[in-house]
């Protein structure tokens, strides 16, 4: 996955790690991925979101976050979906296929609606080293 700082965000994205954030008090790990787009139904964000989803899914499973990240690798993960607008009925179905198959890898998917700013999860570090977070 190319590094956040360097290259676009969001769900049209997806070899791009939106944001990865340590919730210290859930003591688990949070990579966050953004839409601001209206969910239309139509297939290329549907598209998008399934590849990025699978680009999360092998970040984490395949090793490169544990490599990235090592002091997190024991740490329970969570991906959210950041999104400024309630997905349709389509994107939610595709949601509650993904959650299923990742919960199958002890990771869990929730979809948050945000105000489409690209700001990392309250309360939590980015890890992205811009000083802005904490870890």
């Amino acid at each position: 996955m190319v590094p956040e700082s360097i290259a676009p965000k969001g769900v049209a994205h997806p070899a791009v790690l939106d944001a990865f954030a340590y919730d210290v008090r859930r003591d688990t790990l949070v990579l966050a991925m953004y839409e601001t787009r209206p969910w239309t139904g139509g297939e290329t964000q549907l598209f998008q979101l399934q590849e990025k989803l699978n680009a999360y899914a092998s970040f984490i499973l395949d090793g490169e976050m544990t490599d990235s990240f090592p002091q997190h690798a024991d740490k329970p993960v969570e991906i959210q979906l950041r999104t400024k607008h309630e997905p349709d009925e389509v994107a939610l179905r595709l949601l509650a296929s993904a959650r299923e198959q990742l919960a199958l890898q002890q990771i869990r998917l929730e979809v948050i609606l945000a105000d489409g700013s690209d700001e990392p999860p309250s309360g939590e570090g980015c890890g992205c080293g811009h000083g802005h977070c904490h870890e």
